[in-house]
C-alpha cells in the first residue's frame, strides 16, 4: 500500500505541556495557540514511575486556552476519573489498555461523557490488544517510548507498529486519529506521518530555549 506524502496528510500537532514551564503556564499555552491540542500527560506514580499532575492544572490550562484538551491518563483504573477529568475540562480522554481490566467499558464511558475516546498501550504490549476496541475509539496512540518521562529517545521499532495500526484502521474504515507520543521531533516526524500517523505529540521539541512558537515552526518545516 502507497504511503501518503507527509504533506498530503492534515497532520495535527499536539505540544505536551508536561514539557512547558508552570510557573507561566497561561504564557505557555498563548505559545502554542496556533497548534491544534493541547496534550496533557497525568501520572499516577503507580501505573509509571512518575507523578506529574493531576485535575486542578487541568482546570487551569483549559481556563487559560481554547485549543482542543487532549488528556493522556498513565494512571491505574483510570475509569474511576473519567467523569472528573471530563468535568475539569478534558476533551479527549486516552486510557491504557494495560491499566483496566475492562477498556471497553472505559471507552463507552468516556463516549457517555461526550468526550474522544482514545486508547493506547506500551512499547512493549503487542498490538493486538487494541483490535476488540478498534472500531469503537476516537484515537488510537502509539507510544514511541516507555510512558513515565518526558524527553526519551524514540524508539525506531515504533515505526512498524505505527504501519500495522494504519493498516488496521484503513481496513475498518475508520477515521480515527492515529496519534504518536515520545522523542517526537524534527529529525523523526516525517518519518511517523509517512509510516500513517496524523497526529503528533512532541514534548521538549517544542517547548526548546527558543520558545514553543519556533519549536512548532520546526516541526511544520520538517512536514513539508
Amino acid at each position: 500500500m502507497t504511503t501518503p506524502d507527509p504533506a498530503a496528510r492534515r497532520v495535527k500537532l499536539a505540544p505536551s505541556i508536561l514539557a512547558c514551564d508552570f510557573a507561566r503556564l497561561g504564557e505557555e499555552l498563548r505559545a502554542i495557540q496556533s497548534a491544534d491540542w493541547a496534550h496533557v500527560d497525568v501520572m499516577d506514580g503507580q501505573f509509571v514511575p512518575n507523578i506529574s499532575f493531576g485535575l486542578p492544572i487541568l482546570a487551569a490550562a483549559r481556563a487559560a486556552s481554547p485549543l482542543f484538551m487532549d488528556v493522556h491518563l498513565m494512571i491505574e483504573r483510570p475509569e474511576r476519573y473519567l467523569k472528573d477529568f471530563a468535568a475539569a475540562g478534558a476533551d479527549g480522554l486516552t486510557v491504557h489498555v494495560e491499566a483496566t481490566a475492562h477498556i471497553h467499558r472505559a471507552v463507552q464511558q468516556i463516549k457517555e461523557l461526550g468526550k474522544k475516546a482514545g486508547v493506547t498501550l506500551n512499547p512493549g504490549t503487542p498490538l493486538e490488544t487494541l483490535r476488540p476496541v478498534l472500531a469503537e475509539v476516537d484515537l488510537v496512540l502509539i507510544m514511541s517510548v516507555n510512558p513515565g518521562f518526558g524527553g526519551q529517545k524514540f524508539i525506531p521499532q515504533s515505526l512498524e507498529r505505527i504501519r500495522t495500526v494504519r493498516r488496521w484502521l484503513d481496513e475498518l474504515g475508520s477515521p480515527a486519529e492515529l496519534q504518536v507520543d515520545g522523542g517526537v521531533g524534527a529529525a523523526n516526524a516525517r518519518a511517523a506521518v509517512h509510516a500513517g500517523a496524523s497526529n503528533l505529540v512532541a514534548g521538549s521539541a517544542v517547548y526548546g530555549r527558543d520558545g514553543a512558537a519556533a519549536g512548532l515552526d520546526r516541526l511544520r518545516e520538517a512536514l513539508k
